[in-house]
């Protein structure tokens, strides 16, 4: 499928998540499983979303990957975020590729028959995923790779992982490290338990030990020492938008769910209905609002970082952060209306608060990223003290 246009993807997502997603969303909750269904059908449709078109590809942007993630994100969270780091290793892989992982990287993946993901945050780091430790020792036509990485989405399950590492043995400046893409199968490669996290429980996000790991110069990305570049440039817009999308979603679908709990739902007694009493009207008048505001920001957000206009870094900060907050707010207030019904442990809105809450802990933290918005309207680097 290339040359495909943004609606199209959009509407061959909506039809996967209604009829494969949104049907074991509730059981890759519960059994802490990894949608391996749902993926399957994705990448045979979408894997190629972000690849370039001469790929084989459908050559899209962050536009794209913000309306998937929102429709993925409503049908099941734990999927469309595992769909979101694939899309997102996917475009750093085709940032700078050369003619070698083009045909056997992006061609595979955009045939929808190649999985990859990130492996970038590590132990330690406080979240900040950018600053590797992960040692990179050149042998020759061989690099080996030894280090430790953690919450690796796909974990397991990925046929490739952009790792990111720093030159073994050298007084690295911060920025100063470089990118590279380890094959599943590699010797040295140790997998940490599976994911039990609170929420998104089937993303199964692992840890992963490497020892002595050795892979050919060709699955270096770009130049040594580019990983800022595909960090600021790559990783954090496509990382950002693929997490805001999904989160979008997870707070659409709690304000769909509790709607339609009040539009059914009438006293005991007086036979009023609860959809007709003003502070229930005023509280979900409210909670539409603010999940408008926030989707609308995130399209603004891709769409300006998709045409490089200058709003774009500040508006890509933005998004995440305030996607956080909208969909922790939301599906509180969601689970307030439904009362007892949506208390119980089955119920929709249980899932929902759980995966929506992972939505401040994942990295860069809601924290940091409104720091980072103050310094690029004031002009300041980003890393900065």
């Amino acid at each position: 499928m290339t040359g495909t246009e943004p609606g199209v993807a959009v509407a061959t997502a909506r039809r996967l998540a209604d009829e494969v997603l949104a049907p074991n969303a509730a059981l890759v909750d519960a059994e802490r499983r990894w949608p391996a269904e749902g993926m399957s059908a994705l990448l045979s449709e979408l894997g190629g979303l972000v690849v370039p078109e001469e790929c084989g590809g459908m050559g899209l942007g962050l536009s794209a990957v913000a309306r998937v993630g929102e429709v993925t994100g409503r049908a099941c969270a734990s999927t469309s975020i595992c769909l979101g780091m694939h899309l997102v290793a996917s475009a750093v892989i085709s940032a700078r590729a050369t003619d070698h992982q083009r045909r056997h990287l992006l061609e595979p993946i955009a045939a929808g028959e190649h999985l990859t993901t990130l492996a970038l945050s590590e132990p330690g780091t406080g979240g900040e995923f950018w600053l590797a430790r992960t040692a990179m020792e050149n042998k020759g036509d061989r690099l080996l790779l030894t280090g430790e990485k953690s919450f690796v989405t796909n974990g397991g399950h990925a046929d490739s992982y952009v790792v990111s590492t720093v030159a073994g043995g050298a007084d690295t400046l911060p920025g100063r490290f470089s990118c590279v893409l380890l094959d599943a199968d590699a010797p040295g490669m140790t997998w940490g338990a599976p994911w039990t996290g609170m929420g998104m429980r089937g993303n199964d996000s692992r840890s992963l030990r490497l020892d002595g790991v050795s892979l050919p110069r060709t699955r270096l990305l770009g130049e040594e020492g580019d990983q800022i570049w595909y960090v600021f440039n790559v990783v954090a817009p496509y990382f950002l938008i693929a997490m805001a999308g999904t989160y979008l979603g997870v707070a659409a679908a709690a304000l769909e769910e509790v709607r339609r709990h009040l539009l059914r739902r009438r006293h005991a007694l007086s036979g009023d209905a609860l959809a007709a009493q003003p502070m229930v009207q005023h509280r979900l008048g409210s909670m539409w609002a603010r999940v408008e505001r926030t989707r609308r920001l995130i399209h603004q957000a891709a769409e300006e970082a998709d045409a490089g206009g200058p709003e774009g870094l500040p508006a890509l900060l933005s998004a995440k952060a305030e996607v956080a907050e909208t969909v922790e707010s939301v599906t509180n207030e969601a689970l307030t209306l439904a009362g007892g019904i949506g208390y119980a442990g089955d119920s929709p809105l249980h899932r929902h608060l759980r995966d929506g809450r992972a939505a401040h802990v994942m990295a860069p933290l809601t924290d940091t990223l409104r720091m980072w918005t103050g310094r690029a309207l004031l002009e300041q680097p980003l890393l900065g003290e």
